[in-house]
């Protein structure tokens, strides 16, 4: 696919997640797996880059004119995505390195006609123990889609992971958690089927 590639716009929005940790099956990454669910109810195809993808990226480096692979495909699926959800855990009060990783290869889409996120609403999701964190790795990475011309969208999705928030199986069994991941999902496609270009 080119730069400029147009979109399809009879097919159904793709939504490209992005989040983890370095643990399987993390928290995290249910609680972005649970959003991505809820997009393809509302419609959408749905693709996700959880943490154990995310730690085959190498350091980010701007200098550097050769990608991997791993890198490649991974900002070739954002570059056709038509909405995007990104999930971290708060670490210290912030985005984690490994997301923030991931987040800074998307400088690539910089010569793209739809430059970084630009036009796409980006669902935002943070899991940490505690309310505090919560808040202000949030707030951080709102202000990160932002800064990459992205549309967070209203709701975003904080988890405090206190308390259990997952089953075994991988079910969200928080009531009040499970209505924001849903809502994030559903937000998300309801802007790219409204706006897509």
């Amino acid at each position: 696919m080119t730069k400029s590639a147009a979109h399809d716009s009879s097919a159904k929005p793709l939504v490209v997640g992005i989040g983890g940790s370095t643990r399987a099956a993390s928290t995290t990454e249910r609680a972005l797996l649970a959003a991505l669910k809820a997009a393809e109810e509302a419609g959408a195809r749905t693709r996700s880059f959880g943490g154990l993808f995310l730690c085959k990226l190498p350091t980010y480096s701007p200098e550097s004119q050769k990608r991997t692979p791993e890198e490649r495909e991974f900002v070739e699926a954002v570059r056709a995505a038509d909405g995007v959800i990104v999930a971290s855990p708060g670490y210290h009060g912030g985005v984690s390195g490994l997301v923030k990783n991931a987040i800074d290869l998307l400088e690539d889409l910089r010569e793209d006609k739809r430059a970084y996120l630009d036009g796409r609403a980006v669902g935002c999701i943070v899991t940490a123990f505690g309310w505090q964190a919560c808040g202000s790795t949030l707030m951080a990475l709102r202000s990160i889609i932002h800064a990459l011309r992205g549309w967070p969208t209203p709701l975003g999705a904080a988890l405090n992971t206190a308390g259990p928030v997952f089953n075994a199986a991988g079910e969200c069994t928080d009531e009040k958690a499970a209505s924001q991941l849903a809502t994030v999902g559903r937000q998300v496609v309801e802007f790219a089927v409204n706006f897509r270009r």
